[in-house]
């Protein structure tokens, strides 16, 4: 039985902002309404320590971010005005990845309903992203001796260039993003294994892409962990996406993920990711059919 986490942290937002922050919160309720998940299920983790966030971000970044004192530069680049609420939020978020990691190692499968926060570097926050989640928590497994190799398996539609910058000279945690070529971020960093696809890559060419891909990243990675960031924004109605996935095609990649890596015999945690669909019920969709896999509803 795999275990769920939760913040259960509304932050408010400025009127008019687009991102979809209230998503988590919708996702749950689904959830919950739907008996994907009972509210047994659920579990609320503590948030990030400094000295967790410390292993992957700079004493400089954490004091800033922490005391608000972010030039307008880079709260452009974030994407957010700071506030205390949204520093609390994203230490709940890294929180919930890190308890998921723990949850997947004793139980083969742990899920964040939140996290994929996978644009912030480790001196700089970027597109949406204040800490990185899955960096962090590779690193706690790392530092808790309960994982020695990690492998993350990006899915979002933009590349998880925070993460590997963060990890770019480390053999120990094996970065793989599949992404579209032409999104954000415009400057790419190298992961381990990079496949850029071109816009309005569609249903099978992707799931073939992905699958050639995951057998190359697996072999090479040699890992202990594999964290999967399941981004609902490669869906065809993104507004940021620029491929051509429906929303069939999107529970056919989390379930070639999760089969894959339960055929290696390695346990995964999966985090959220983005999603910026038109519809908030689009995006609540696709991330509810990633929780029905992981909590074992639909049949692999």
């Amino acid at each position: 039985m795999p275990a769920f986490y939760c913040d259960q942290f509304v932050l408010p937002l400025p009127a008019g902002h687009r991102f979809p922050m209230d998503k988590d919160s919708r996702l749950r309720a689904r959830a919950l309404a739907e008996g994907v998940l009972r509210p047994e299920d659920l579990q609320v983790p503590p948030p990030a320590s400094d000295e967790q966030l410390l292993r992957v971000h700079t004493p400089d970044y954490l004091r800033r971010v922490v005391e608000g004192h972010l030039s307008e530069k880079e709260i452009r680049r974030l994407g957010f005005p700071w506030s205390s609420q949204l520093v609390e939020r994203s230490r709940r978020s890294v929180g919930g990845t890190i308890a998921a990691c723990r949850a997947a190692l004793e139980e083969g499968v742990g899920v964040n309903l939140a996290g994929g926060t996978h644009h912030a570097h480790a001196d700089f926050a970027a597109g949406f992203s204040l800490f990185n989640d899955v960096a962090v928590a590779a690193r706690a497994m790392q530092a808790e001796r309960r994982a020695r190799r990690v492998a993350i398996l990006d899915c979002d539609v933009h590349q998880g260039d925070g993460t590997a910058a963060i990890f770019a000279d480390d053999p120990t945690v094996f970065t793989f993003s599949i992404h579209g070529a032409r999104n954000f971020p415009f400057h790419k960093a190298r992961s381990d294994l990079d496949i850029a696809l071109p816009d309005g890559t569609g249903d099978e060419e992707y799931l073939a892409t992905l699958e050639e891909g995951l057998r190359r990243a697996l072999a090479r990675a040699r890992a202990d962990l594999a964290i999967y960031v399941a981004g609902a924004d490669p869906y065809e109605k993104d507004a940021y996406g620029r491929l051509g996935l429906t929303k069939e095609s999107l529970r056919r990649r989390d379930q070639l993920v999760l089969e894959t890596c339960r055929r290696e015999g390695l346990p995964v945690a999966v985090v959220m990711g983005g999603g910026y669909a038109r519809t908030m019920e689009d995006i609540v969709d696709i991330h509810l059919a990633t929780l029905r896999l992981a909590r074992g509803l639909v049949p692999a």
